[in-house]
């Protein structure tokens, strides 16, 4: 390097919610909040039934198991509230916004979990910004979730990692 000036390296860091940074599924912490039983009991006939793509269960139930339906924007944004994060993942936001010498980390979370859940659960930690959840559409009239824009899951979170990419102009490390 002329004149002795290193150059900043720079990563892409991305991490899933659900029982990586939380300790429980937020669907199970979203239906406890609700009084709706067999969370469970109702994604894995989900899974068995392979009517869904894996992780995407709770955004299917929100548009159509009668119990989930009656699901606003309020109810995830304090389910988010009542999510339990693991230790430390507040050091660990800390480190990667802070970094390392000659080393930047833009840290982002994508997750099938609704973008408010998880929005909610990190607020302060993360930057809105750079959570990457299930994005639902709102019924301005009834509060009702009307449609599913975008689901973090399968596919779908590797098209985020590749929108980010593109955007940040950082290429995976092989």
């Amino acid at each position: 390097m002329p004149n002795g000036s290193t150059m900043t390296k720079r990563y892409l860091v991305a991490s899933d919610f659900d029982q990586t940074l939380s300790f429980n599924d937020s669907g199970r912490v979203l239906g406890e909040l609700m009084g709706i039983s067999g969370f469970d009991e109702k994604v894995a006939g989900l899974a068995k039934a392979n009517l869904v793509q894996q992780g995407a269960e709770l955004a299917y139930l929100l548009r159509h198991d009668p119990e989930f339906r009656g699901v606003r924007k309020e109810h995830l944004i304090t389910a988010g509230k009542h999510v339990r994060l693991k230790n430390n993942v507040h050091l660990l936001a800390k480190f990667f916004e802070k970094g390392l010498p000659d080393h930047n980390f833009q840290f982002y979370v994508i997750s099938a979990s609704p973008q408010e859940v998880v929005q909610s659960a990190l607020e302060g930690l993360v930057p809105r910004d750079h959570i990457f959840g299930t994005q639902l559409e709102f019924d301005t009239s009834t509060g009702e979730i009307s449609a599913i824009r975008r689901v973090s899951a399968g596919y779908g979170k590797i098209a985020v990692l590749q929108e980010l990419e593109t955007n940040l102009q950082i290429t995976p490390v092989i």
